[in-house]
This record gives C-alpha cells, sequence and structure tokens, in this order.
C-alpha cells in the first residue's frame, strides 16, 4: 500500500516517543489507542483526529498544539497564541485563581501590544504619505520625531 504521506506528524510523534522512551505499544496504551493504528500514524498511512492527537500528546506530555502544527491542523502563529496560556494551566505550583490571572495578564499585554503595533502602522502610512507629498512638491522631507521602540 502506498503511503498517503499525511504530514510530518507521524515522524515528529515517532520521534517524541523515542525521546520519552516509550516503546509502540506503551505509547498506543497510555493515549488509549490500538498498536496498529499508532503505527500507521507513524508511517504516515493514517491521518489523526485532533482528539487523537490530543491523547497522544498527553501520554507524551506534550503540547497538543504542536502536534495540531505538524498535522497542519494550526498555523505557526495560532499554536504560538495557545501555548502559554496552556503552559499556564498545566502548572501544578499555582491554583487556579493564580492561573486564570496570569493569564488574564498575558492576554492583556497581547491586546496592548497588537494595539501599539496597529498604531505605529498609521503613524508609518501618515509619515510616508507625508514624504510622497513633500517628494511631490520637491519640498524637503518634514522631520518626525520617534517615539519609543
Amino acid at each position: 500500500m502506498a503511503s498517503l504521506k499525511v504530514g510530518n506528524v507521524g515522524e515528529y510523534l515517532r520521534e517524541q516517543r523515542r525521546s520519552a522512551q516509550l516503546s509502540l505499544r506503551q505509547l498506543a496504551e497510555a493515549a488509549g489507542v490500538s498498536n496498529p493504528y499508532l503505527s500507521q500514524i507513524e508511517r504516515g498511512l493514517r491521518k489523526p483526529s485532533a482528539e487523537i492527537l490530543q491523547q497522544l500528546a498527553k501520554a507524551l506530555r506534550i503540547s497538543a498544539e504542536t502536534l495540531y502544527v505538524q498535522a497542519g491542523m494550526l498555523d505557526a502563529r495560532e499554536r504560538d497564541e495557545l501555548e502559554v496560556p496552556a503552559a499556564i494551566l498545566t502548572d501544578p505550583s499555582i491554583n487556579e485563581r493564580q492561573k486564570q490571572v496570569l493569564i488574564q495578564i498575558y492576554e492583556s499585554f497581547r491586546k496592548e501590544n497588537a494595539a501599539a503595533g496597529e498604531s505605529r502602522a498609521a503613524e508609518d502610512a501618515e509619515a510616508e504619505a507625508e514624504e510622497e507629498e513633500a517628494d511631490r512638491r520637491g519640498r524637503p522631507t518634514p522631520v518626525r520625531e520617534e517615539t519609543g521602540p
């Protein structure tokens, strides 16, 4: 039977399983999937569902989002947005209230930085328009002050 070559999620899973020093059988049992099915995933013959990937990630103690990216279900930027909250939620050294507060703070920083990036882009576009206008009229380009990073 020809290989379907379903991304490189199978190869990645095999590497992670070997790094965790687990046999195919051990991982299959820990993830609640059959040994032949896991073997087919690792060889690129089967495309696992998001649920199966989540079970495998849990058994391997790795991020499910990483597996989703490997399987082409999630792009890397989306994964980055999800990994920090996921890491916070799995930290056993802090309580649930503390986890929620940390996630809220993280999200507020992300929103603040996104807004600053949009504002900076608008300022850059305005400055570029001023420069084009000055060039068109043959006048010196106005100098603008830089405001922070």
